[in-house]
């Protein structure tokens, strides 16, 4: 079967499943959400920028990224659907392909609005104190943050196919999102520069002072998902369905 009725297959397990559109529809509403709550910020602080403070609301919503990666992949392992998904598809590294384009391509492409909109309605809170952002600040800020989304969506589900869980995948990332990076990057310095999340964040930033610019920040990022997505390919090929 050639990869274009795949990935279309994977796109309609997709759209069927209302908790994986809710993941995305949480993301736009999170994000701006948080963004709007973000420009009220004190903007005499001398550390303040106006671009992370625009996209601040990426922060909690990249959870629901998260969510929407890992659960597009554990619906695999439920009921059988992966026999039945490998029966139809018996070439396995066509089938986890398609299911990666499945899961990149509708983040990829909300991730970009959500950003859109979460900059639109935070730099009217901000009002003047936004007017130093430049037009290739704030077109790398969107690109960057629906590529940053894009990727810890592709990141959970490598993780996923890998620990066969959707749940296991949530246990482990959210709380490492939430607080153990945070707490690494308080203790370890420059070295928790190269965890995922704060590696790709760098992006979101008007400028940076860390070991990490914004576009090498966001390969960083890609390293960790490839490592993710080839054990998780490795993991559906060689164990059972």
């Amino acid at each position: 079967m050639e990869f274009a009725p795949v990935f279309r297959a994977e796109w309609l397990k997709i759209r069927t499943l209302r908790s994986l559109l809710g993941s995305l529809a949480a993301l736009f509403v999170v994000t701006t959400a948080f963004s709007v709550s973000a420009a009220a910020a004190d903007t005499a602080d001398p550390d303040f920028d106006p671009l992370f403070t625009a996209l601040a609301g990426v922060l909690p919503g990249q959870i629901a990224a998260v969510s929407f990666g890992a659960l597009a992949v554990s619906s695999e392992y439920h009921g059988g659907a992966l026999r039945l998904s490998l029966a139809a598809v018996p070439r396995r590294g066509r089938w986890f392909a398609a299911k990666l384009a499945a899961v990149a391509a509708p983040t990829l492409l909300v991730g970009l609005c959500t950003a859109c909109a979460a900059l639109a309605v935070a730099r009217a809170g901000l009002g003047g104190a936004a007017d130093g952002l430049t037009a290739g600040q704030q077109t790398r800020g969107v690109v960057g943050c629906g590529g940053y989304l894009m990727l810890m969506a592709l990141l959970a589900a490598g993780l996923t196919a890998l620990l066969r869980s959707g749940v296991a995948t949530l246990s482990l990332l959210i709380p490492f999102i939430l607080v153990v990076s945070f707490v690494i990057g308080d203790a370890a310095g420059t070295v928790a520069d190269f965890l995922p999340d704060r590696a790709g964040q760098v992006v979101l930033h008007g400028t940076s002072d860390g070991p990490l610019g914004p576009w090498t920040g966001l390969a960083v990022t890609a390293l960790w998902t490839a490592a993710a997505l080839a054990a998780g390919a490795w993991s559906v090929r060689r164990r059972d369905a």
